[in-house]
């Protein structure tokens, strides 16, 4: 079983989470861009709108107060009412909020896998793709209990369904080593490319462009080709198997690959 690089994803916890809205969202990458913008664009009034809702009960206002006191911009960072909002609002049922609840208890101080299997669970059912991601990565670690390959695909394919980069890279690598399901190298390059055609690469679609990749470069479930192999890797920042490539290339096809490159780019604008 590889370890896929989840990891780092703890280093830029708030980062990557939620979406604007309490169900699922139709592109999870613009929704992790979204909750940033809107973090960014709230004002002193609309603290106070929301401390009025947040105190009346509504759980979306709730989630939102929280995220203040965790971002620390408009009033002081304050740890105690992060989490006393933040589960309030996870308690009502709303799935930002539970999603985060649940990946803090994967890790750290708060680490408590049966209450983060008990949140992530809670908020995948309602249809977070955040959540059906993680709970997949939990139980294909065992982050959460002995590894449980068959859960992990499941969860995996249900928030990569809904266009979460990062689970469709995973559920490519499933597909890839032939964990919880016969190896396929096709749909995993199917996979690996649908995450790599994301913009802007927040994790997942850098590693689902790396892998797609590998495949091109060994000729697994599709053509051996360096020049894909070498776009790949360029846009996945890649050093290393970019210089692999290029040693198999000759420079009239390193100076094609660069142009493929470019084009790329040009496709697919960064938002």
């Amino acid at each position: 079983m590889r370890l896929r690089a989840l990891l780092p994803f703890f280093a830029f916890w708030f980062l990557a989470v939620s979406s604007l809205s309490a169900q699922h969202s139709p592109d999870p990458t613009q929704a992790r861009l979204a909750t940033v913008v809107h973090l960014a664009a709230l004002t002193q009034s609309d603290f106070k709108t929301l401390s009025a809702q947040a105190q009346s009960g509504d759980p979306g206002a709730q989630y939102w107060l929280a995220r203040v006191y965790e971002q620390g911009r408009l009033v002081p960072k304050d740890s105690m009412q992060f989490e006393s909002w933040l589960f309030k609002s996870a308690e009502q049922g709303y799935p930002p909020a539970e999603e985060i609840l649940g990946r803090m208890c994967l890790s750290g101080v708060h680490r408590d896998p049966r209450k983060a299997e008990m949140w992530l669970r809670r908020a995948a059912v309602h249809g977070n793709s955040e959540a059906q991601f993680w709970l997949g990565a939990a139980y294909e670690q065992g982050w959460i209990g002995a590894t449980n390959f068959q859960e992990a695909l499941k969860w995996f394919r249900k928030a990569a369904e809904q266009g979460h980069p990062d689970a469709q890279a995973s559920l490519g690598q499933m597909y890839e080593d032939g964990e919880g399901v016969e190896q396929n190298y096709a749909l995993a390059a199917e996979w690996y490319r649908k995450a790599a055609e994301h913009v802007p690469d927040l994790g997942g679609a850098g590693q689902g462009r790396n892998d797609l990749g590998l495949l091109y470069m060994q000729g697994l479930g599709v053509p051996k080709d360096y020049l894909q192999a070498y776009m790949w890797f360029a846009l996945a920042h890649c050093e290393d198997n970019l210089k692999q490539v290029q040693s198999e290339m000759t420079p009239p096809q390193i100076l094609h690959a660069q142009h493929m490159v470019e084009e790329w780019k040009k496709q697919h604008p960064t938002p």
